[in-house]
């Protein structure tokens, strides 16, 4: 049995866990490993890529910059998170804004140490990624459809680091790049219609307040039919082995997507609808596997 010295310890620990969303910071680790291995060098053996240092630096650093960056964003949305989210508010708040504050310099100063060690190149990437991170939490944030583009483009950046880390420009990446892309801004814009409460309290300038609802869905609907055009991309023109599957399976979802969209009117239906963006997102990132089947199996087998 623990006693309450160590239970208040193990909350402390899931505040922080919680504040930091290292569930999201896992999945986007898998998905740079992933990216790297089937998507940005697939005539590299597996081994090498595994292996290969420079990369664990580079999505160590990617980690510990997005931990920061939720630390922040935590920081300055205190107040609206209290009403949008009043139970994670809770959890979160057994930690001080002091220690967070104090995680968030140390985080992002660990980073640039870590990225040192690659080059400076990688030294000034993570940089200007805290900045940019700081800089849409501290302004950018409020201003509308900006701070979601902002957003979605930060969300990509630990793909692009990878990306440019391989030199590999083949078009397929961009046109999976843009898939991604799409997928994020439309998610970043129906959490804008999942959080009006908080927003409005908190003096927030986004599209659902400033144009209403409906023109928020209609933006989002394009969105959703612009994510169509990668998708039908990657299943007709570019190999992407079996992970063709993912993409039809996709595109029977986005298109429920867009039914279920104009039909929501409450705040239960958006969380609805972003979990479903949330899915296809996640469900993406294991589906990398599919582009080479056949090395999955030969590694299981």
């Amino acid at each position: 049995m623990l006693n309450r010295k160590n239970k208040l310890l193990l909350l402390k620990l899931l505040s922080l866990f919680s504040v930091v969303r290292g569930y999201n910071i896992l999945v986007i680790v898998i998905a740079q490993y992933l990216a790297s291995i089937y998507i940005l060098s697939p005539n590299l053996p597996l081994r090498k890529v595994v292996f290969d240092i420079n990369l664990f630096l580079i999505v160590l650093a990617s980690a510990m910059v997005i931990a920061g960056g939720y630390i922040i964003n935590n920081f300055y949305d205190a107040e609206k998170d209290l009403i949008n989210k009043p139970h994670k508010t809770m959890l979160d708040r057994l930690v001080s804004q002091r220690f967070k504050l104090s995680a968030y310099f140390i985080l992002n100063f660990l980073s640039a140490l870590v990225a040192s060690y690659v080059s400076f190149k990688a030294v000034l990437f993570f940089s200007s990624y805290i900045f940019g991170i700081w800089f849409y939490s501290h302004k950018l944030k409020k201003v509308p459809f900006i701070g979601n583009f902002v957003s979605s483009t930060l969300a990509i950046a630990p793909f692009f680091v990878v990306f440019v880390y391989y030199r590999n420009f083949e078009t397929v990446i961009f046109v999976h790049a843009m898939f991604l892309f799409l997928l994020i801004l439309a998610r970043e814009m129906i959490k804008d219609l999942e959080n009006i409460a908080g927003d409005i309290a908190q003096n927030y300038k986004t599209i659902p307040i400033i144009f209403g609802e409906k023109v928020a869905k209609t933006l989002i609907g394009i969105l959703i039919l612009l994510t169509l055009i990668p998708s039908l991309l990657l299943i007709l023109k570019f190999d992407v082995g079996y992970m063709y599957l993912y993409f039809i399976g996709c595109i029977f979802l986005l298109l429920l997507f867009l039914v279920l969209l104009f039909r929501s009117d409450s705040k239960r239906h958006y969380v609805l609808l972003h979990n479903i963006l949330k899915l296809i997102i996640i469900a993406g990132v294991f589906s990398i596997l599919l582009i080479n089947l056949d090395v999955v199996l030969n590694r299981i087998l």
